[in-house]
């Protein structure tokens, strides 16, 4: 019982925060407004409006969401994926070799530090401006906390647990799928939670770009050059009530894993 009324409190208290908050912003912009920082009911009532007045058919989106949100979410979703796979991949591979990982981490460090808008230029010689020079700088900023968590949570592997694997010859198959990656999960989550945020973050930077013609990062630009106050402050709430939806739903996922759900 106690244990309940603790998970229920939890979310309420947090609700409830946020809640007071929304309240305070509300009240405090009715009673000295500014065009600047607009009510919160006048943004919810705005970006409804622009984005979420659509028909049922089209799950009450409209054209505005369907040519600037969707592609930002497509682009966010294959830049995460991929970084998510090859950090990973290269991750588990550096972790089960002390040599590689000892040879390898300079390097890995060097890259990780390089602030992803000194590359662009870089992208841009290579894949020109478009879909691919988006999704590709994403990519290689997002993919060094999953490369670098899962290195370490595979290297860290209880040796009493190796000992046991090499006494029972499991093969290296059985070993990584039954040993490494369980014993690796809770750094590669942490990594994945760090790339989620990462490349919320990077696709509204590439779109900010010069050649865009669609997404968040585009419509905050085009609005901030038409002084649509109200429509930066939309884009804005939007990018935080994505960031915290698909950081939620993350968590939702490795709770359900097998070994995760006390967590």
């Amino acid at each position: 019982m106690k244990h309940g009324a603790a998970a229920t409190r939890g979310p309420l208290l947090r609700w409830t925060v946020l809640a007071t908050t929304v309240a305070a912003w509300q009240l405090t912009t009715r009673a000295h407004p500014s065009v600047y920082f607009p009510p919160p009911a006048d943004i919810a009532r705005h970006a409804r409006t622009l984005w979420f007045s659509g028909p049922p058919a089209h799950a009450f989106l409209t054209p505005a969401a369907t040519e600037n949100i969707l592609p930002s979410l497509a682009r966010m979703t294959t830049g995460f994926v991929l970084a998510a796979l090859i950090g990973t991949a290269l991750g588990t591979a550096l972790g089960r070799s002390p040599r590689a990982h000892a040879l390898c981490n300079p390097v890995l460090q060097f890259a990780r530090a390089i602030p992803p808008p000194a590359l662009v230029p870089v992208f841009v010689v290579l894949l020109d401006f478009g879909n691919r020079m988006q999704i590709a700088s994403i990519v290689f900023s997002a993919v060094w906390p999953v490369l670098i968590n899962t290195a370490d949570g595979v290297r860290n592997t209880d040796p009493l647990r190796l000992e046991v694997a090499a006494v029972l010859r499991l093969t290296r198959t059985e070993r990584l799928r039954f040993l490494l990656l369980p014993s690796a999960l809770p750094r590669i989550f942490a990594g994945l939670r760090l790339s989620l945020s990462l490349c919320l973050v990077l696709m509204v930077f590439s779109e900010l770009l010069p050649g865009t013609a669609n997404g968040i990062g585009f419509t905050l630009v085009d609005a901030q050059s038409r002084s649509d106050l109200l429509t930066v402050w939309a884009a804005l709430v939007l990018l935080g009530a994505l960031g915290y939806v698909l950081n939620t739903g993350l968590l939702a996922v490795e709770r359900r894993l097998p070994g995760r759900g006390d967590r």
